[in-house]
This record gives C-alpha cells, structure tokens and sequence, in this order.
C-alpha cells in the first residue's frame, strides 16, 4: 500500500490518504497531532464507519418495518371486534 500501487497497477484508492498521514508524522511533534488524518486512512483502507453507518440504517428500517407490521395488526384485530 506504502508503494503506492494498487492492485490494478494504477495508483491505490488509499494512497493520497496515506500520502497525508506519512507527511503530518513526519512533521509533527506528537502523533496524536495527525489523529484525524490516521482516522481518515484507516477509514479507506477498511470501512469501518460506513458499515456502522449501513447497520444502524438497517437496523432502524427493520425496526420501521416490525412497527408497522405490529400497527397493522392492531388495526386489523381491532376492526373485527365491532
């Protein structure tokens, strides 16, 4: 990854990430100084946030979904009993 190179030959998705992430290091004085830049490289290299992300979006449809499927036969439960 280091190299530069991607797995096609061209330049690696991650590679400007890391580009940025090697040059703060190499100028900064702590490297808690380039936490952001660190979060943003590992963030391409392996997704992490974006699968939370598409997790709690599922989640909370299928919550949606059982919702209205549990109103719904309420609805209908209480329409019978007239």
């Amino acid at each position: 990854m280091a190299s530069g190179w991607g797995i096609t030959g061209n330049k690696g998705r991650c590679y400007d990430f890391w580009t940025d992430f090697s040059e703060c290091m190499s100028r900064c004085r702590e490297p808690k100084d380039c936490a952001l830049l660190r979060e943003d490289y590992l963030e391409c290299l392996h997704h992490g946030k974006e699968y939370q992300r598409s997790n709690a979006i599922y989640k909370e449809e299928q919550r949606q979904i059982r919702a209205a499927a549990r109103k719904a036969k309420e609805a209908g439960n209480g329409a019978h009993e007239s």
